[in-house]
């Protein structure tokens, strides 16, 4: 189960990490995340009110208040990371950001098996790779890389916070979340220090967004707290195989060699991960 779950996080989170980056090439990415998360926050109300989640002890409240403000900060860096750099190679740096929950999985006892270890370092050197040589092409202008490396170390920092509050509720942590990020943007929007204008017909696609990525926090969420928090973390971090396919597909943006094999050794560490037990 926690491998399926942390597997459709990957593509959930691909999938709208690559329509969020789409429409930051036309929108202010504050404006993105704004409203994809008001969006996803209108849903997360409905759920928490449905499954009676607002009952819940509130020890999730600090871990998701935490997560609201460094995601925010990283999900931003990330969108105009890829508005404004090739995603091929922006999505695998952000997914570096694994190395954080992975380490604090360790630190707190986790124990992978011998093959599941193998599969974690796949995992990561695929992620390495799938971004490799393809770094010179972008010396002209590192901001993408930059702001890549800002959302890495912020989405692994988010993912640490949100597998601790779902060890008590995963709903009310992931609303809190939207409360705060929206409440946050909606604050400095109306101090002028960001831009959240949008069309109407934006929101389709941002709705689209903010439902892939709220769904994918609750399926590795609830992965966390039925695998190992080290191994859970790599899974849902392979997203950038799907963005990387999406790109290609539609942006016409062309895989090189080092990328292919990246995105094999990704997949050759899935499947390890997998079939090391230890997920359930």
């Amino acid at each position: 189960m926690a491998t399926a779950l942390a597997l459709l996080a990957s593509v959930l989170w691909g999938t709208s990490d690559f329509l969020g980056g789409t429409t930051a090439r036309r929108l202010a990415a504050t404006a993105v995340v704004a409203v994809s998360q008001a969006m996803a926050l209108a849903v997360l109300l409905v759920v928490a009110a449905a499954t009676g989640a607002f009952a819940a002890p509130i020890g999730y409240l600090g871990w998701a208040a935490a997560a609201a403000v460094v995601g925010l900060v990283a999900l931003t860096a990330f969108y105009a990371a890829l508005a404004a750099g090739t995603m091929g190679v922006v999505a695998p740096i952000a997914a570096l950001g694994v190395a954080v929950p992975v380490t604090v999985g360790l630190v707190q006892g986790d124990r992978p098996t011998v093959a599941q270890g193998v599969g974690v370092v796949l995992a990561i050197a695929g992620v390495v790779l799938a971004s490799g040589p393809e770094h010179r092409r972008e010396d002209a202008d590192r901001r993408p890389l930059l702001l890549a490396a800002v959302a890495a170390v912020g989405f692994g920092t988010v993912l640490t916070c949100i597998s601790h509050g779902a060890r008590v509720s995963t709903t009310m942590t992931l609303l809190v979340m939207r409360v705060v990020s929206v409440g946050l943007l909606c604050l400095l929007a109306v101090v002028g220090r960001v831009d959240l204008r949008f069309s109407r017909s934006d929101l389709p696609v941002l709705a689209a967004v903010g439902a892939g990525d709220v769904g994918a926090n609750a399926a590795m969420a609830v992965a966390s707290t039925r695998g190992l928090l080290s191994v859970v973390a790599v899974l849902s971090s392979l997203y950038p195989a799907v963005t990387v396919v999406l790109a290609r597909a539609v942006h016409d943006e062309r895989l090189r060699r080092v990328q292919t094999v990246g995105v094999v050794a990704a997949l050759a560490g899935v499947v390890l991960l997998a079939s090391g037990g230890g997920l359930g």
